[in-house]
């Protein structure tokens, strides 16, 4: 796991709580997030749905990697920027999925969505990694 002083300032500035990590909680994510990642390869979807299956599976594998360090976030965009400590994220996945967010948030709430298939084949095989990375320390548990 990475650097948990960095998550500790996020939780005196008020960005993230403690919370002792819970492993039925954990293992549920991962179930949600796995199935996700399964119905986002389905190319008879739509590609907004494939899109917000794809984000939603890397946004509950990235929150499992911050419970798992003792942590929770409401804010979503911070749950991906925290993986840069909670997993050692490289620079270039954090911001592919700060992107994706970013993505999201305008179909969501503002009805645009831009349809671009690198873009979710990066999302789908990012989340895919992280996957892997978070169920290995779950399994450790």
């Amino acid at each position: 796991m990475g650097n948990l002083e960095n998550l500790e300032n996020l939780v005196r500035s008020g960005g993230l709580k403690a919370e002792p990590p819970d492993r039925k909680e954990c293992e549920g994510l991962m179930r949600s997030a796995t199935d996700r990642l399964r119905d986002a390869q389905v190319s008879q979807l739509s590609f907004a749905s494939r899109f917000d299956l794809a984000y939603n599976a890397a946004h509950a594998i990235a929150l499992t990697a911050l419970r798992l360090c003792g942590y929770r976030s409401d804010k979503r965009y911070l749950v991906f920027q925290c993986l840069a400590h909670t997993m050692d994220a490289s620079k270039i996945a954090v911001r592919l999925f700060a992107l994706c967010h970013e993505r999201r948030n305008l179909a969501e709430y503002e009805g645009y969505m831009d349809e671009d298939p690198a873009l979710l084949a990066e999302l789908l095989s990012h989340a895919e990694h992280l996957r892997g990375q978070v169920q290995q320390v779950l399994d450790q548990l």
